[in-house]
């Protein structure tokens, strides 16, 4: 009975449970059945995105100066080839090669002692035909009076006029080999025409230099200041002249300024002026060889170096800049994408003009009251809605003063 009654307990335990699942799993069905259908019964709406936002800017109205840009190379100003103009062995070398040397600077010594003695022969000799002319011009006039007295013959005035007249000639002749052995000594000295750069020496100290020949021993250059030649073509140049309605050497008379920036350099730092310009044209390459001037106190810029530089040409006293990012290029050329009254996106072919820093000057298509899309350009489609936000022009990067810059374009090399 124990064992029944322990058996009947347990189930009496297990049934109530068994009992009870059922309403419990429908506690939990009837719920989500309602909100299944519920949910059948709203309907699905699609919620378009919002139009991108994009930055959007007014241009810049800035005077700005539109120039010419081409490509040239630098070379010293001055060129000597130092030679020995006399014969004789290099005594001294006083310099080191690649010195900066001053004019006048004292450079090579070529022996002097043999023409040293040369130029005390030449005087001697001076001193030898005066003494001849003396005796001569006393003969001369001793026998004029003689003659007056008849105390001598015509023919002995005659013979000490012609001596007289033949010393006078030895004394000029001795005179001058005076010159040319005192010339021929200051050629010994090998000096500096000009200040600049020398290079290395060509010939050592104990060589035999001048023997038949014009011996070269170095070379110096001047650099300060320094030339740079380039060339423009013929249709810039035809631009030029009937916009100036002047010719080329009255422009060039004009002083125009050039900005020259090496390889290492930003912007254009060096500030020279257009000095020179070929009376013809090349007519293999149809270019015309131009020169500008620049100082070169320093030294740093060398020979040989190249060079980009800048002419201003004309003054655009109302030009339009937008940022140059804004401007896109397709087969159609370059474009900007603008925003209209109603927030839609237009594509606009532009001209363009010269470039200022961060900013390009916009010659045609576009007016002063427009928004270009400045940043954004890939959510901005053209014919769709965009949202702009706009900037001020204050905001924009200013270009700089008028000169020097801009470009106009770049002229053939």
């Amino acid at each position: 009975m124990i064992s029944e009654g322990k058996a009947g307990t347990g189930a009496g335990q297990i049934r109530p449970a068994a009992r009870l699942r059922p309403r419990a799993l429908g506690a939990l069905i009837i719920p989500a059945i309602l909100m299944v259908s519920a949910a059948c019964g709203e309907k699905n709406t699609y919620m378009p995105p919002p139009p991108p936002k994009v930055t959007v800017n007014q241009p810049v109205k800035q005077p700005v100066t539109n120039y010419l840009e081409f490509t040239g190379n630098t070379q010293a100003i001055n060129t000597v080839q130092l030679k020995a103009r006399v014969e004789g062995y290099l005594e001294q070398v006083y310099f080191k090669d690649g010195d900066r040397v001053k004019k006048g600077q004292l450079l090579f010594l070529i022996q002097p002692n043999t023409y040293e003695a040369k130029l005390k022969q030449a005087e001697a000799e001076i001193l030898s035909q005066k003494a001849k002319l003396f005796h001569a011009q006393t003969e001369y006039a001793r026998f004029t009076k003689l003659v007056t007295q008849k105390a001598a013959a015509q023919t002995d005035v005659d013979n000490w006029l012609y001596q007289r007249d033949a010393a006078q000639a030895a004394v000029m002749s001795a005179e001058a080999q005076r010159d040319l052995a005192r010339l021929n000594l200051s050629y010994t000295k090998v000096t500096s025409p000009f200040d600049g750069r020398i290079g290395r020496r060509l010939k050592d100290p104990g060589n035999l230099v001048g023997a038949g020949e014009a011996t070269l021993l170095a070379d110096v250059d001047q650099i300060a200041p320094l030339h740079v030649y380039f060339t423009i073509n013929e249709r810039d140049l035809l631009d030029i002249t009937r916009e100036t309605k002047e010719s080329v050497d009255a422009v060039i008379r004009k002083d125009i300024p050039l900005y020259l920036n090496l390889a290492n350099e930003e912007g254009y730092p060096h500030q020279g002026s257009l000095d020179f310009a070929s009376i013809s044209l090349n007519a293999t390459t149809g270019t015309l060889t131009l020169r500008g001037v620049f100082p070169n106190p320093q030294g740093m810029m060398l020979p040989g170096l190249f060079a980009r530089l800048r002419v201003p040409v004309t003054h655009d006293k109302s030009a339009l800049l937008v940022p140059t990012v804004a401007i896109g290029f397709d087969q159609l050329g370059p474009y900007l994408l603008l925003v209209d009254d109603k927030n839609v996106v237009q594509r606009r072919g532009v001209k363009l003009g010269a470039e200022v820093k961060d900013l390009t000057v916009i010659t045609e298509g576009l007016k002063e009251q427009e928004w270009a899309i400045t940043n954004g350009l890939l959510l901005a489609i053209p014919g769709k809605q965009v949202t702009p936000v706009k900037t001020s022009a204050s905001n924009s990067e200013q270009p700089p003063a008028p000169a020097p810059g801009g470009q106009l374009k770049k002229a053939a090399p």
